[in-house]
C-alpha cells in the first residue's frame, strides 16, 4: 500500500451530511459520531460490502473499492458552524472519497493532503 496520507476535510452543516442510500448514511449529529463512523467505514469493509450488495451487478463492482486500512483514523473537531476532519490513512483518495460520499453525499470538501 501506499504511504500513509493525512487528509484535511470540512462538512459545512453536520445535520445535512447524508448519503444517496439512506441505509448507508451517517444519521448522527455530532462530529465525534461522524468520525467514528468513517473511521470504521475506512478500517472494516462492511460499509463498502453493503453498498457493493446494492448494486444491480454486484459481481461488476471493482473490488479494489473494497480496500481497507486496520490503522485508519479520523479526528473531528466543530469548529463555528461546521465540523472539521482529519483522517490519516494509507488509502487512496478514491476510496476515502467513495466512504465519504456513502456517508455523507456531497456536502463535504476538501482542502489539503500532506504525508502523515
Amino acid at each position: 500500500m501506499a504511504a500513509a496520507q493525512r487528509f484535511f476535510i470540512t462538512i459545512g452543516d453536520l445535520s445535512q451530511a447524508r448519503g444517496e442510500y439512506a441505509q448507508l448514511s451517517f444519521d448522527g449529529i455530532s462530529p465525534d459520531s461522524f468520525a467514528s463512523t468513517l473511521q470504521a467505514a475506512l478500517r472494516e469493509p462492511s460499509l463498502w460490502q453493503r453498498w457493493k450488495a446494492l448494486q444491480p451487478d454486484p459481481d461488476a463492482v471493482d473490488p479494489t473499492l473494497g480496500a481497507n486500512d486496520p490503522n485508519a483514523s479520523v479526528t473531528a473537531k466543530q469548529s463555528d458552524l461546521h465540523t472539521d476532519l482529519e483522517v490519516v490513512t494509507n488509502l487512496p483518495h478514491a476510496i476515502v472519497k467513495h466512504r465519504l460520499n456513502l456517508l455523507a453525499g456531497r456536502v463535504w470538501k476538501l482542502h489539503d493532503v500532506k504525508l502523515a
